[in-house]
């Protein structure tokens, strides 16, 4: 599997990239996790509306999460990880450490 398949984020344009480099800390992880939606969803051809059935909630509630409009809940993460027939995970590691492919 290509570098950039297995990490959504190398595949964004350069206005997205310069948009996600000036946001830190939280805003970071949860721009990954708006970015590997999205790339999920897209992947499988549904609309926000067709993902948002699937899990149970609002086409809104799918943009704002897709937007970084606030931070998910761990509840509509696994729901939409099910709906897009993924896995959810999280993985605690040093700081600094390297990303596990």
């Amino acid at each position: 599997m290509a570098d950039a398949e297995r990490r959504p984020l190398a595949r964004l344009g350069e206005k997205a990239r310069a948009r996600l480099a000036g946001i830190e800390g939280d805003g970071w992880f949860f721009a990954r996790i708006a970015d590997q939606v999205v790339a999920q969803r897209t992947a499988r051809n549904l609309s926000q509306r067709e993902l948002a059935e699937l899990v149970g909630t609002t086409q809104s509630a799918i943009a704002r999460l897709e937007a970084g409009g606030r931070p998910p809940r761990i509840d509509t993460l696994l729901r939409i990880a099910d709906a897009l027939d993924c896995e959810l995970t999280v993985e605690l590691r040093q700081r600094g450490e390297p990303e596990t492919p």
